[in-house]
């Protein structure tokens, strides 16, 4: 008894410091988010103004809100489903083919996920510009000029422009992850499947995926909140959500109204629904990813 007694003891001690910096730096400012959320305040004044919920009523009428949250959505949907795409591509040919300097390529593609999304920024920045940038310079070498964009001033490219620099941050890393996973796989699966006719695609979905799958459901969960801090630093870096609001997302909004445009109360309504936003669509997602694991 007194022997379990010191083990809960020990193990209290263990997570008691994890628990205070969680509680410090993680619970009681999500709760001042919301609780700001129903003030008006500059956030530099004393003077704080309860307007209930007043601020979330402005947000439904606000078309750059709205645009804001557009944008966030389109970004989720494209990038998410190129770089988990892509990952899970690499990660197979790499694992299942016999490709030469495998160590090499995995940490070519992991460079891009330890660089600063401030140097990420400034190279794709460099790379779409419209008079001296690389793109546009290949596509006048490949003879591929009717191509040549303003990148980045385009208000109908631009997102997407965004989405690029997005994915080629972020697919090393998964498929790194995912490469790990497959590796696992005992190989008498793939040469069972291989005496009874099925090709490499059919193993793909019928061996590979399936034995990764509580993997790639975790992953995706992370994914998606992390590419919405991403989305927002990106922006931030490369256009400040510009042409004329066109790659505004909702941090960035919520950091103008908040810290540039002196309405603070706002800036946290925004943040409220954020928060909401996406806790809603990663338990949407969990829940719709979720199945029986398969253990071997």
């Amino acid at each position: 008894m007194k022997r379990n007694q010191g083990r809960i003891r020990f193990i209290w001690l263990c997570i008691t410091p994890a628990f205070v910096l969680f509680v410090l730096f993680m619970l009681i400012p999500t709760f001042n988010v919301f609780r700001m959320s129903v003030y008006k305040w500059s956030g530099f004044s004393a003077e704080k103004q309860f307007v209930g919920f007043s601020n979330f009523k402005i947000l439904l009428g606000d078309a750059v809100f709205v645009k804001s949250f557009q944008n966030t959505v389109l970004l989720l949907v494209i990038v998410t489903i190129l770089t988990m795409s892509m990952a899970l591509l690499f990660a197979a040919v790499m694992t299942r083919e016999n490709v030469k300097g495998k160590d090499i390529y995995r940490v070519i593609f992991y460079i891009p996920n330890i660089l600063s999304v401030v140097v990420i920024a400034a190279i794709f920045s460099a790379i779409y510009d419209a008079e001296q940038g690389l793109l546009n310079g290949l596509l006048g070498i490949l003879r591929f000029g009717f191509l040549q964009r303003m990148w980045l001033g385009d208000q109908s490219l631009v997102i997407y422009s965004i989405a690029g620099a997005m994915i080629w941050q972020s697919v090393g890393y998964y498929m790194v992850m995912y490469m790990a996973s497959m590796s696992s796989i005992p190989e008498s699966f793939y040469e069972a499947s291989a005496l009874e006719g099925s090709g490499k695609l059919r193993q793909f979905f019928s061996i590979s995926l399936p034995l990764i799958w509580q993997n790639l459901r975790n992953t995706l969960t992370f994914f998606i909140i992390s590419s919405i801090n991403l989305s927002f630093t990106l922006i931030k870096a490369m256009t400040n959500g510009g042409p004329d609001g066109a790659t505004e997302v909702f941090l960035n909004y919520m950091y103008k109204q908040a810290y540039t445009n002196s309405s603070y109360g706002y800036g946290m309504a925004i943040g409220s629904v954020v928060f909401l936003f996406s806790f809603g669509l990663s338990l949407l997602v969990s829940r719709a990813t979720k199945r029986e694991p398969i253990q071997y």
